[in-house]
């Protein structure tokens, strides 16, 4: 009398796996089209955020720009030549500016013993930006860009205007990185060793 039972039992299975074996590909199906959805997805981000080309005599213009800082004093990029510069374009109305902004405070912090200079040029209202920077108070220097910096900006390649937007320069003057969208630590990293 087992006997039959097992052979029922083992009917019933064999006659569902035809039936579930359709459900597990269905399912596997659709976890191969998420992930490449998502990869799409991700390489669509990636060439949307890719900065575009660097205008022709930008540099001069980097290197020739004077900004008025927070408190009224003036800051001339010229100064800031010969040593390595991170030019963080940013916004106080801006999420993602304001959360990279502590990890930019901390890599200045670390890396301006090595000679690093980082500046904040911030693409918003001098009110805006004063009352920012008393309530988070930054190490690094933050200059007003207006559309001074609005225009050096697009011209270093940030065609649309996004935000944030880092541009790092070599020593010598020359662009060596450029990132739209929010840095990360990994970014920094990476960043540090090219020099």
């Amino acid at each position: 009398m087992n006997e039959p039972t097992l052979s029922s039992s083992a009917s019933a299975d064999s006659a569902k796996a035809p039936s579930a074996h359709p459900l597990r590909r269905r399912r596997w199906l659709l976890v191969g089209a998420g992930a490449l959805a998502a990869l799409g997805g991700a390489g669509l981000a990636t060439w949307r955020l890719r900065p575009g080309p660097v205008q022709e005599g930008v540099s001069d213009a980097v290197w020739g720009a004077q900004f008025e800082g927070p408190a009224g004093e003036v800051l001339s990029l010229a100064a800031l030549r010969g040593r390595p510069l991170l030019l963080n374009f940013w916004a106080t109305w801006c999420p993602p500016c304001v959360e990279e902004l502590p990890l930019l405070n901390a890599f200045y912090g670390e890396h301006r013993a090595k000679g690093w200079q980082v500046v904040g040029l911030a693409i918003d209202q001098p009110s805006n930006v004063r009352k920012f920077l008393e309530r988070m108070p930054l190490d690094f220097p933050i200059a007003l860009g207006g559309l001074g910096g609005t225009d050096l900006a697009r011209g270093l390649g940030n065609e649309k205007g996004g935000l944030p937007f880092t541009v790092l320069f070599g020593a010598n003057g020359s662009i060596l990185k450029r990132k739209m969208g929010q840095l990360t630590a990994q970014d920094l990293q990476g960043w540090s060793t090219t020099l």
